[in-house]
């Protein structure tokens, strides 16, 4: 029986590339001798992406597409890609071709050599800020040294999983998922493939600051509880500073005439140790507020409409007509 390779996009105001994007991907599956469903994940765009992808799921039954009922983030919409994929392997990508298609091919050849995940490691990064590329490898190699898990650096996202890989991701059905991470924590047989990534083909990045401050956070909170320790280091820290300082305070006071300067110093200290106290309260409020996502345990997501699926192809198509007639 011939194998079945499912490609997970997830999409958020795409439209831009979404036509060259899908062209790429067409252009790479059929090099392959196997089967293949291209898996468009509309994470609720306000341009003309998931228009774009209706009409071609219509054309090519290889494509399919989910469409949220609203953004509910792009570590979500990997998730229910993998969730609806059906393939004995699924692959990961973008559609901004950052991440080249072709290096698919590789991929492959290294599933078929027997690896469960085949992960893309970028050596190069073009058409990036310096603020972006310096941000991005440190929070790479800081979480390499905060976590057990040994997530490699310098991924992200792209990457091949074996169908048994993926079927146990579903299982873990976390509220923040931090999909490499958790990838990495599954274990099996692993590889990387080295590649240079390239420039945006067309539209903006999907990940400003805001977002890329959240991946962080989700990815240190998965994986390590290091923060929450920090508040007890520190306090064994700020108390022998204490401890020392009022023995200071006290040999002046009984042994020498030295005035014990004013109340400007003793504010910085407690201006600087209420800012720390504040800071650990942060922290813990992180991780409770992840335990109270995990405690609501509501969907991750809410898929509107779903398009090229044999169950609804026929439906779809009716609905995209009528709403092209009007």
């Amino acid at each position: 029986m011939t194998k079945k390779i499912s490609v997970v996009i997830p999409l958020y105001n795409e439209a831009a590339v979404m036509e060259q994007t899908y062209q790429r991907l067409k252009n790479v599956m059929e090099q392959l001798a196997l089967d293949y469903e291209l898996l468009f994940v509309n994470d609720g765009s306000k341009d003309k992406t998931l228009a774009i992808v209706q009409a071609i799921s219509f054309a090519d039954p290889h494509v399919k597409c989910l469409a949220f009922s609203r953004n509910f983030g792009h570590q979500v919409a990997i998730t229910a890609g993998t969730d609806y994929a059906s393939g004995d392997a699924v692959i990961i990508i973008d559609a901004d071709l950052q991440d080249p298609p072709e290096l698919i091919l590789e991929m492959v050849h290294k599933w078929q050599e027997g690896y469960d995940v085949v992960y893309a490691q970028r050596s190069k990064r073009d058409g990036e800020t310096l603020f972006k590329k310096w941000s991005a490898k440190m929070f790479y190699r800081m979480l390499h040294k905060l976590t057990d898990v040994e997530i490699p650096v310098d991924t992200g996202d792209f990457r091949l999983m074996d169908r048994k890989v993926y079927t146990e991701l579903k299982k873990l059905n976390e509220k923040n998922p931090f999909v490499r991470g958790l990838v990495s924590w599954l274990g099996f047989k692993q590889i990387a493939v080295a590649y240079e990534r390239d420039a945006r083909a067309a539209g903006e990045t999907k990940y400003p600051l805001k977002k890329m401050l959240k991946l962080s956070i989700d990815g240190i909170t998965s994986f390590s509880h290091q923060p929450l320790k920090l508040a007890s280091y520190a306090g064994v820290v700020l108390s022998g500073a204490g401890f020392i300082y009022m023995l200071i305070v006290l040999f002046q006071a009984l042994f020498t005439s030295t005035t014990v300067s004013g109340w400007s110093s003793m504010i910085v200290i407690q201006l600087l140790f209420s800012g720390f106290v504040l800071v650990i309260l942060g922290m813990i409020g992180e991780y409770i507020g992840r335990i109270y996502d995990e405690v609501k345990d509501r969907p991750l997501y809410i898929v509107a409409e779903q398009y090229g699926f044999e169950k609804s192809r026929v439906q779809s198509e009716a609905v995209f007509m009528n709403q092209k007639a009007n």
